[in-house]
């Protein structure tokens, strides 16, 4: 009893251990009130959030979830601190500690906020604006950067660091490594610039010098293709900008020009009625729009035309599809009019000659 009661008489930092002791419950009460206020809230909130129809009160919801135990620990035994007689030294220190676990506390609350921000504008625009999930991938990127160094200068200011001096030798080493890292300081910028410009965004189409495929992912610094023959193809976004590049992305309609031939034995009045053939079976399909049909050229073994037509729609498939039924129809009408597809021939020509009697040898 004498060794309880004398520990509760010793004096540490101006203060007898009854004094801790009551810090210690204060805090401990505080803290609890903190971890019931924290539940009764998020239940409250949660139940509020299924009632409407915005996602932002869920938001809310996941954001206190990210309150962390660590931070309200700091913040009961700080605020218990105050029954307390502590040497300014330890005062400022202890308020030091305390600001500076709410500023990394009001990061992670903004970081997720943010984080929500960016998701939800993503799955809105997906659909109609797919180059919008590339640009806010970076703007992502960019303002966690942002957020996050903020914070450090808050952090180190709290420290007591002088940050002015910090932000200028910042900037004398960020031009140092500029200088060693310009390559991928290149590819960020092209990656800004391809964002920004839109030359193409996720979905599109490319063929880029031997190369095809479908844009996958817009990154900070390379590009990602998903080839037609399943590989998928890694391009740096500086690389591909010097690209010359196909966007069929970009097509709302395809122009088509095809040509065939006829043998030479076709008569004339069965000529004049192939534009007229090839028009009536491009104008049956409905994605196909007829432009011109014409008697182009005498070729070594047909008589070649040439016609051409747009396909409404910008999907290769559709094309083919398009292109076979325009075949199947010409072969019909052809059959139909006794018009012979040419192909390769050769007309041997032999004329007959009679023999030549050499005279007779004149005998001595």
């Amino acid at each position: 009893m004498n060794i309880f009661e004398n520990i509760l008489g010793s004096e540490i930092l101006e203060n007898t251990g009854r004094d801790w002791l009551t810090h210690l419950a204060i805090a401990a009460l505080l803290l609890l009130l903190f971890f019931v206020s924290k539940a009764l809230l998020r239940s409250r909130l949660q139940g509020m959030a299924k009632q409407t129809a915005t996602p932002w009160d869920d938001a809310v919801v996941d954001t206190l979830a990210r309150t962390t135990n660590f931070a309200l620990v700091i913040f009961a035994l700080s605020l218990g601190s105050l029954s307390l007689t502590l040497p300014e030294s330890v005062r400022t220190i202890m308020a030091s500690v305390a600001v500076i676990t709410l500023i990394i506390q009001a990061g992670l609350w903004a970081s997720n906020l943010l984080k929500f921000w960016l998701e939800h504008a993503s799955n809105q625009r997906r659909e109609q604006d797919p180059a919008s999930i590339a640009t806010l991938s970076v703007a992502s990127w960019i303002g966690r950067i942002i957020l996050w160094s903020v914070i450090l200068l808050l952090v180190l200011d709290n420290i007591g660091f002088d940050i002015t001096a910090l932000v200028a030798g910042l900037g004398i080493g960020g031009v140092a490594v500029a200088l060693a890292v310009q390559r991928i300081l290149g590819d960020l910028f092209a990656s800004l610039s391809i964002v920004l410009d839109k030359p193409f965004v996720v979905g599109d189409f490319l063929v880029i010098d031997d190369y095809i495929g479908s844009v996958e992912q817009v990154g900070l610094k390379t590009t990602r293709l998903r080839s037609l023959t399943g590989e998928q193809l890694v391009m740096s976004n500086s690389d591909l900008l010097q690209s010359r590049l196909r966007n069929y992305g970009r097509m709302y309609e395809r122009r088509i020009l095809f040509t065939l031939g006829v043998t030479y034995q076709t008569p004339r009045e069965k000529l004049e009625k192939i534009p007229a053939i090839i028009e009536a079976a491009i104008s049956k399909q409905e994605s196909a729009r007829f432009d011109r049909s014409h008697f182009i050229a005498y070729g070594d073994f047909s008589l070649n035309f040439e016609s051409v037509y747009y396909v409404t729609e910008p999907d290769y498939a559709v094309y083919m599809d398009i292109q076979q039924a325009i075949n199947l129809e010409l072969h019909k009408a052809f059959e139909q009019e006794g018009i012979e597809f040419a192909y390769p021939t050769q007309t041997v020509f032999v004329e007959s000659t009679g023999q030549h009697q050499l005279p007779e040898a004149t005998k001595e």
